[in-house]
């Protein structure tokens, strides 16, 4: 590795530290902006949703810690890295990250200026971090009961937005196209709340209540509370768990809907959500 590069490992190591310092959760990140671990699973030949339950590292945003010592132990994993992330929507600041992209040949400033005159807020002062593209990451805070998702363009071309789920790169950082800063003036700012009129338009639109089909009865309904019931670090475990059930009881494909319904509710992908569903019943042996 070169010196350059062992400066730059150090220099993020330093930044993620003083971040964590001030209750941010972070992970190493390499010049390509991608968490510097590769998934632990990646050569298993069935690999099932995983974050972090199994205890290795290698599982992007899920590696992302306040603790100084595992922060040291993920650096040291990964002496490539170069940058860091800041896992959004975690508590003690349920960060979200509004993301004005250059890219996308539209001014997402004035698109975010328009948002903010049609539904009357304001972006109050605070953290501004420079991207080296002419970018900005504006860090706003969240309420901790509701759950913001990570969208792109969604609210406005070239706005895209980080939250659960989604981090962004901390500031000092250095990719492949140069170093994120703190804007003059902001690093040393709380994170300010989001506006209640912009936080409205980041929230998704609510889905109409799911149905659990009439053949799978009240114990189906169960399982579908059972998952709904979920905390965070339980949601696949119990979907897995109730989906064993369904497909034990052959009920399972009548109610992959419903259960596919409540863990997006409980905070799963649909995707992760269909890969644990699909993971049980091959368990079970109803996987065709």
């Amino acid at each position: 590795m070169a010196t350059t590069d062992r400066q730059a490992t150090t220099l993020a190591l330093a930044h993620a530290l003083s971040a964590a310092e001030r209750g941010l959760a972070v992970l190493p990140l390499s010049r390509t902006k991608l968490p510097a671990l590769r998934s632990p699973h990646r050569d298993d030949p069935t690999p099932t949703p995983c974050h972090g339950q199994c205890g290795r590292p290698g599982h992007g945003v899920h590696d992302a810690s306040r603790d100084p010592a595992r922060i040291r132990e993920l650096f040291a994993a990964a002496p490539w890295a170069t940058g860091y992330g800041i896992a959004c929507g975690l508590p003690p600041h349920h960060l979200i990250g509004i993301d004005l992209d250059t890219k996308s040949g539209t001014d997402s400033s004035a698109a975010l200026r328009e948002l903010a005159l049609r539904h009357l807020f304001t972006i109050p002062p605070t953290v501004v971090v420079l991207t080296p593209s002419g970018g900005r990451h504006l860090w706003l805070t969240g309420p901790p009961d509701l759950v913001v998702p990570n969208s792109a363009s969604r609210l406005a071309p070239g706005i895209d937005i980080r939250g659960a789920g989604g981090y962004l790169v901390g500031p000092g950082s250095r990719t492949g196209h140069g170093v994120y800063r703190t804007a003059p003036g902001t690093s040393h700012i709380v994170p300010a709340p989001c506006p209640r009129a912009l936080l409205r338009l980041l929230l998704p639109p609510p889905r109409a209540p799911y149905s659990t089909p009439p053949a799978a009865g009240d114990h189906g309904r169960g399982l579908v509370q059972f998952v709904l019931a979920a905390h965070e670090g339980q949601r696949n475990t119990r979907l897995f768990w109730a989906a064993c059930r369904a497909y034990e009881d052959g009920i399972g494909p009548a109610l992959v809907d419903a259960l596919v319904e409540a863990a997006l509710d409980s905070g799963l992908t649909e995707r992760e959500a269909r890969a644990t569903i699909a993971s049980a019943a091959r368990m079970t042996g109803r996987g065709g």
